[in-house]
């Protein structure tokens, strides 16, 4: 008998003989010898035998019965004829009706074994399985990321915490801590603690306050040069001349952010943040970054995309995410804006991006200035021009001078965009602002004095209007960050607005996949592309709008407010700023930073903030005495580069 099975099953892959069947055929070798070999075999002893072994199974397909019989006949003849056979044949035929309603029963008390794949998938399937009563993962979602700053490396920890199988493909050969400081506000500090609580922690212990201070507007022709804080809306300076009218306005940071009770805005320096996002996404996958192969363009398939790299290879993704910069490979394809950084004829604009009309200098120093424990950062206007210094730990003191002068207006290096300047032109660069501020504070020229003149550079400021009618997304591919919507410094929102791409591009991406289809499908990750944009997009346009206004309005519709008192401001832009001082104190600057800080996804912190905030101080204390000591003791050099600088083989945020 168990030959016999042996060869069924040999010749009827798939067909599995019970145990029942095994006594039938036995008991129909038995009957059929007894018979006088094929003598005992009939239709009529199939279907008895089919009868005892499964109910039901005479209504099984004739081809069936008829194919086992075929096949196993040539065996069973030589071990006793064509009875033998057909009573083989009949418990093939009962086997497989078993084996028929064995499949359905299955079918029908655990629903399925297997979830349906995508057609689009085949062999490479994004679902998973059902084992056990319990759902499995599928495919992972693969992710192909252009560009490693802040916007690229914040959405690799997002997805690669979602499970995804994230690949960052970076243009420098090597990371190497870089640059200055970035500010953080509230929305981005809020952002961080959504996306991982370890990460926010990190960032928190190497952060610096700011907003926890006064912050806001002097003016920059009246203050005294003593760095007092005197106060800010004292109407009586209109009739009593000896009350000071340093200040014009304060922002209130502090103020929006316990609204929201969010933790205050402040700065933390880049190679800190750099470090910080590195580590964090090694933990999760080691080599989750290629260096040296940046991303060159793209082309968008049925299933996914297909990535071209700088090095002639291609990878294949599900998705692409474009966060190379403003001078984004992968938008000057998606919006045809030809090559990367060409310039116009005229000068006027580069790779599509009008020159905004200013330029800026900017440099370091530790100093320990009068207001230093507290002002966190002051704007001094004046006519044409505007200076900001704010302090970002450590007794560190960062400047920017923004001043309207055309495209290519170079008197320093930037690193930025090349190998930076030198110690010659960075102290030309500030005897030249020294110049034209003339006649305002003493403040001014007391931090450019005490600067090291190889940390001064300047960078021309490109702005693109906000992408109102052109989609982020080109069917796999989409854009975040400075590749889409680079903004004006102003408000400090450039890389807050890139945290906040990265964590809703993942909550979009999440959004259409399942436990067991975690890569989704291509129709349904395009979709959540467009929704992102969609969900985006106007948000990310009033913050745009919202920084270019700031450089306009201060420069070309500011100037020193008007005062009884004295002959400094005395043209219609004087006194037209004068009258906006208490609407921006009251209403403008208050909406401005409730609108900025609405987006919190954390939710209220309740009274962690202001625990943050005492913890700092006194680490902020005391590592800028620490400072100020060791400057006095041995002088200083240039802490590196500054508010908008790389060393040369690195990739811009």
């Amino acid at each position: 008998v168990r030959s016999h099975l042996c060869s069924i099953r040999s010749l009827h892959r798939g067909v599995f003989v019970s145990p029942v069947a095994v006594v039938a055929m036995s008991q129909a070798w038995v009957s059929v010898s007894a018979g006088g070999g094929t003598g005992g075999s009939t239709p009529a002893l199939q279907q008895q035998l089919a009868a005892q072994l499964l109910p039901g199974a005479g209504g099984l397909p004739a081809a069936v019965q008829a194919s086992a019989a075929a096949s196993a006949q040539p065996t069973l003849l030589a071990r006793g004829g064509a009875g033998v056979a057909a009573a083989a044949a009949a418990a093939v035929a009962s086997a497989a009706g078993s084996r028929a309603v064995r499949r359905s029963h299955q079918r029908r008390s655990r629903q399925h074994r297997r979830i349906a794949r995508p057609a689009a998938a085949s062999s490479d399937a994004a679902a998973g399985v059902v084992t056990d009563g319990l759902p499995q993962p599928g495919r992972k979602l693969r992710v192909a990321i252009a560009g490693g700053g802040v916007g690229g490396l914040t959405a690799a920890l997002c997805m690669l915490k979602k499970g995804y199988d994230v690949t960052v493909y970076e243009k420098t050969g090597k990371f190497a801590r870089f640059g200055g400081p970035i500010q953080f506000a509230s929305n981005a500090l809020s952002t961080l603690k959504a996306i991982d609580e370890r990460l926010f922690q990190r960032v928190m212990s190497k952060f610096t306050f700011t907003a926890t201070r006064r912050c806001g507007i002097k003016d920059g022709l009246r203050a005294d040069g003593s760095f007092r804080m005197t106060e800010v809306a004292d109407p009586s300076y209109l009739w009593d001349e000896d009350v000071p009218a340093d200040w014009f306005v304060s922002f209130p940071l502090k103020e929006c952010a316990d609204f929201f009770q969010l933790p205050y805005t402040g700065v933390i320096n880049r190679p800190d943040l750099q470090d910080i996002l590195l580590d964090e996404c090694r933990q999760l996958k080691e080599d989750f970054i290629q260096n040296g192969t940046p991303v060159v363009g793209y082309t968008n398939h049925d299933d996914g995309v297909t990535v071209q790299l700088s090095d002639g290879s291609t990878v294949e993704a599900d998705i692409l995410v474009g966060s190379d910069g403003i001078w984004s490979a992968v938008r000057s394809q998606m919006y045809n804006e030809g090559p990367v950084k060409a310039k116009s004829a005229n000068g006027m604009t580069t790779q599509g991006c009008p020159y905004s009309g200013y330029t800026v200098f900017a440099g370091e120093t530790v100093l320990p200035l009068g207001d230093y424990y507290e002002c966190g950062y002051k704007v001094y206007i004046g006519p044409q021009r505007y200076f900001v210094t704010s302090d970002v730990g450590d007794g560190r003191i960062q400047w920017y001078a923004f001043l309207a002068l055309p495209p290519g207006t170079k008197k320093a290096g930037d690193t930025w965009e090349g190998a930076g300047g030198s110690a010659q032109e960075g102290a030309d660069v500030i005897s030249y602002l020294k110049s034209l501020h003339e006649g305002w504070s003493s403040e001014i020229f007391y931090v450019l004095d005490n600067t090291p003149a190889e940390s001064v550079e300047q960078r021309d400021l490109y702005d693109r209007w906000p992408e109102f009618f052109r989609s982020w997304a080109d069917g796999s591919t989409v854009l975040v960050g400075d590749a889409v919507h680079p903004m004006m410094p102003n408000l400090g929102q450039g890389g807050c607005q890139a945290i906040e791409d990265a964590y809703e591009l993942t909550k979009s991406l999440s959004a259409v996949q399942t436990f067991t289809q975690s890569a989704g499908t291509p129709e349904a990750n395009r979709e959540a592309l467009q929704s992102f944009y969609r969900n985006r997009v106007l948000r990310v346009a009033g913050i745009s709008l919202l920084s270019r206004l700031a450089s306009d309005l201060i420069i070309n519709a500011f100037d020193t407010p008007w005062s009884p008192h004295d002959q400094k401001g005395t043209d219609w832009k004087s006194y037209l700023t004068f009258l906006w001082k208490p609407v921006l104190q009251y209403l403008v600057f208050p909406a401005q930073f409730l609108f900025l800080y609405s987006y919190h996804p954390s939710g209220p912190m309740g009274s962690l903030p202001k625990q943050l905030e005492s913890d700092w101080r006194e680490r902020h204390r005391e590592s800028a005495e620490k400072a100020f000591e060791k400057a006095k003791k041995e002088g200083q050099k240039s802490g590196g580069p500054s508010f908008f600088s790389m060393v040369e083989d690195m990739v811009s945020a």
